[in-house]
């Protein structure tokens, strides 16, 4: 019997036929010769369509204040949890445990909490009816579920709305979380050295004290086109403990649009390449991931796939955020607090997203942070870079 664990990361929509909305309310009930009220409220709301489905999950806590909590459900259809935000979702067979993400577990008395999980089936989805909160059962069969089909599109929306608050911006106790502040000149010194990987040309790197995005300094790198201009900026951190899920947040402002070719502008040395790196950029005009070792992409640059991500706006700050699952081969990228639904593997090879990406089948280890600019062909950039963080939990914008 296999068990799926899944921090975080979510699986991208899929193409789908006509959807159907369920939701189902069940009260949770304390044996009748307690007389005593009801512990809490579970409504599940299903947006379902042919093989695949989402759940909005909202626990209303009708008890004692809680610091924690555990919900449990079994399935009595095929269905199989493939992702999950704001909670830890475990599968075994057909039952299922959802176990609050730390900053969301607390629950006063009234209170609620909420989740959200994206899954598959072939043959029968019901809705689940016996869920149970920290081990009390949600009354003696669960309550019936209701279907209640609404009006909805054809294809699921591209990206499900979190239904709690996104992560602190807070750094916490993150690895590297640097605004640049500590740069007294106008190189990189400290904890940041310039380095040229591969080969240097043009590329210069600096701090700047003229542009950024809180404080008063930023790193600046200017990019040259050719394949040997290679200009990073490499902290010193070692990050090969940092996980199991590696989490990155930088707040990135470029000059020019991303082009045609192929360019990078955060590099990451990764030890399950031999130490090629693991690099984000762009292609296609789109933002990408790219894997030195075979140079595979995501999403694919097929016109479905480069569909599926996103161009970066230019002459603005954007936070880009991105998690690295360590255990397995997941990503996940969102571009300020929009998950962008191509640049996500969750372990399903999906075709014009992550089938190729897949195919190594190895989980990414990255050991060190480099931020710069390395282009292929064409592609003169202005790029500079604040706030960055890295940890072993989720860091906001």
């Amino acid at each position: 019997m296999r068990t799926r664990v899944l921090r975080l990361l979510r699986r991208p929509w899929t193409a789908a036929v006509a959807a159907v909305a369920l939701v189902v309310s069940v009260l949770v009930a304390m044996p009748a010769s307690g007389a005593a009220a009801a512990a809490c409220r579970v409504d599940y709301g299903v947006d379902a369509w042919a093989g695949g489905y989402t759940a909005r999950v909202r626990i209303t806590n009708l008890g004692p204040a809680v610091s924690d909590w555990r919900l449990t459900w079994t399935y009595t259809g095929d269905q199989q949890v493939t992702s999950a935000w704001n909670a830890t979702v475990t599968q075994t067979g057909a039952s299922v445990v959802a176990v609050d993400a730390g900053w969301n577990g607390a629950v006063a008395t009234g209170g609620t909490a909420e989740f959200g999980l994206q899954g598959t089936w072939r043959s029968a989805d019901p809705a689940p009816d016996d869920f149970a909160l920290n081990g009390t059962s949600c009354g003696d069969d669960g309550g019936t579920p209701t279907a209640t089909p609404t009006a909805s599109p054809t294809t699921p929306p591209t990206t499900p709305p979190p239904t709690t608050p996104p992560p602190s911006a807070e750094c916490g106790d993150a690895v590297i979380c640097s605004g640049f502040e500590d740069q007294a000149g106008p190189e990189p010194s400290g904890d940041w050295r310039f380095t040229a990987p591969d080969c240097r040309g043009t590329g210069t790197a600096a701090v700047d004290s003229a542009v950024s995005h809180e404080g008063g300094r930023s790193l600046r790198v200017d990019g040259r086109a050719g394949y040997c201009n290679h200009a990073f900026v490499a902290h010193t951190a070692d990050l090969s403990s940092v996980g199991p899920v590696m989490y990155v947040r930088m707040w990135v402002r470029h000059s020019t649009a991303l082009p045609t070719s192929h360019v990078t502008f955060v590099s990451m040395p990764d030890s399950a390449q031999g130490g090629r790196a693991l690099r984000v950029g762009g292609q296609n005009g789109a933002l990408q991931w790219n894997r030195e070792s075979d140079d595979a992409t995501l999403p694919a640059q097929s016109p479905a796939g480069v569909a599926l991500s996103r161009p970066l706006p230019t002459d603005s700050w954007q936070c880009l955020r991105f998690a690295i699952d360590t255990t397995a081969a997941g990503l996940d990228t969102w571009l300020g607090d929009e998950q962008v639904p191509g640049l996500h593997a969750d372990g399903v090879p999906t075709q014009d997203v992550d089938q190729q990406w897949l195919a190594r089948g190895t989980a990414p280890r990255p050991t060190a942070l480099r931020l710069g600019w390395e282009s292929y062909a064409t592609g003169d950039d202005a790029v500079w870079f604040d706030d960055v963080a890295v940890g072993s939990a989720p860091i906001g914008c």
